[in-house]
């Protein structure tokens, strides 16, 4: 193959393919294409990229039979990246020593450079930060991430020994990630589990959505926290504990239980009508982001093994909303 766009392949199951999960067939015949990882490729499945014989399969693990002819439309080659640049932009610093770094996002930081925020993003301020750190050029010591306006606890790694130890412990599901959701309605019990699978939406490719069927498994904790009432009813503050780590996981899931966040522009809806309160309903309505807040982070320090817990203060917004609806933040020591 040559390194021009390759934006279909065509595939003729073989013997070899006969019984194999879907997305190790695929892996096996697109060995050639550093980008088709089995991650990625289970992805081209869900998004619906992946025929066979010309009906979209139902799971990534669904069985080959011989003879099977398998299409792939493959996603265009981004555009090479420009240089990073290394800027100096602030950062809240919760901890930090020789293995770790743990900051405070703030609402609007990008986390990576991409389209229309090629600087002034995370990685750019780390850059500045970290020129002796070791990690990949494009995401310096970066093992997690949050949305543009999702604020709160970020761990950095700051060596290649803490960003193997901090990578495997997120796929083992080691960190404990706790999130501060207002959102509208209120659950039918204090305390909740949701497992929806989580896919591309096929009708946005920019959005998810949730299967019961298909998509990556993924699990939400949920806990009423504080319910506003009388003519401020109407809203509920939830904390959230991410069992998995899925995009806009937390987003996609509320939504299906019909608790969409409050000021939430992809997954949200406009239930501020219902509120009575005038100043409330205001607020909710020009609300600028998603009132969703990563509150806390436990994970055992990579070197010396000590159990660590950051938490990050309710953000001005957010409680500011709080207040206005009536709802009790939790306690500092909680």
């Amino acid at each position: 193959m040559t390194d021009a766009p390759r934006p279909r392949r065509t595939i003729r199951a073989d013997r070899g393919d006969t019984g194999e999960r879907l997305d190790r067939v695929l892996l096996r015949h697109l060995n050639d294409l550093p980008e088709a990882s089995r991650t990625k490729i289970q992805e081209w499945i869900e998004g619906g990229y992946v025929s066979i014989g010309g009906r979209r399969p139902k799971k990534t693990s669904e069985k080959v039979k011989t003879g099977d002819e398998i299409e792939i439309h493959l996603p265009a080659p981004p555009p090479p990246r420009p240089d990073l640049v290394a800027q100096d932009i602030p950062l809240s610093v919760l901890f930090e020593d020789s293995e770790i770094l743990v900051l405070n996002k703030p609402p609007g930081l990008v986390v990576h450079p991409a389209v229309g925020h090629r600087d002034g993003t995370l990685v750019n301020a780390l850059l500045h930060r970290s020129k002796e750190w070791a990690g990949p050029a494009d995401r310096p010591g970066l093992v997690h991430r949050l949305d543009k306006d999702t604020s709160g606890v970020l761990v950095v790694a700051k060596s290649e020994r803490a960003m193997a130890v901090l990578g495997r412990a997120i796929k083992e599901r080691f960190l404990e990630k706790e999130y501060l959701a207002v959102v509208y309605g209120s659950p039918p019990v204090r305390k909740g589990r949701i497992d929806f699978g989580i896919l591309r939406d096929p009708r946005d490719r920019k959005r998810m959505a949730v299967s019961t069927s298909s998509g990556r498994a993924s699990t939400t904790l949920y806990e009423i926290l504080s319910e506003s009432s009388s003519s401020l009813s109407g809203l509920t503050l939830l904390k959230c504990g991410l069992v998995t780590g899925r995009t806009h996981q937390i987003r996609v899931h509320l939504k299906a239980l019909h608790l969409p966040i409050v000021g939430d522009p992809t997954y949200g809806s406009p239930r501020w009508k219902g509120i009575k309160d005038e100043t409330l309903r205001e607020l909710c309505r020009t609300f600028p982001r998603q009132a969703l807040h990563a509150w806390r982070l436990t994970l055992m320090h990579p070197t010396t093994g000590e159990k660590m817990t950051f938490t990050a203060p309710v953000p001005g917004d957010v409680k500011a909303l709080l207040e206005a609806a009536g709802l009790a933040p939790p306690g500092a020591g909680a």
